[in-house]
């Protein structure tokens, strides 16, 4: 990623996980960081090609406000198939990687809905 863009709330909550200034489980700090981390991929995506949200939101057939909250690092929600829509507007492709957990992190630990 390129240049660090702090978002509000969970970036903060996640910081002092890390720092061990408060405690989550484990299972929870794994979610934080993985909507931080998308939240921050597609700011920087956006900004590296010199778009606002609104112009991206175009692109991909969408809302600014839409844009907004997937770059948000409390939102929970991103979807496969919006992250392919932003992906396909900017000439990407989303590929995946399964990886093992951190050791400790059993997969019944995972919350799962």
């Amino acid at each position: 990623m390129t240049s660090q863009h702090y978002l509000p709330g969970q970036a903060v909550d996640l910081e002092r996980a890390i720092l061990g200034e408060e405690r989550f489980p484990e299972s929870e700090k794994i979610e934080m960081r993985q909507a931080l981390d998308v939240a921050q991929l597609i700011y920087d995506l956006r900004t590296a090609r010199g778009l606002t949200q609104k112009e991206l939101a175009r692109l991909v057939g969408t809302t600014q406000p839409v844009i907004s909250r997937l770059e948000d690092a409390d939102y929970r929600g991103h979807s496969l198939t919006m992250l392919q829509r932003i992906a396909a507007a900017l000439g990407l492709q989303v590929q995946l990687r399964l990886v093992p957990g951190p050791s400790g992190v059993h997969p019944e630990a995972v919350q799962r809905d």
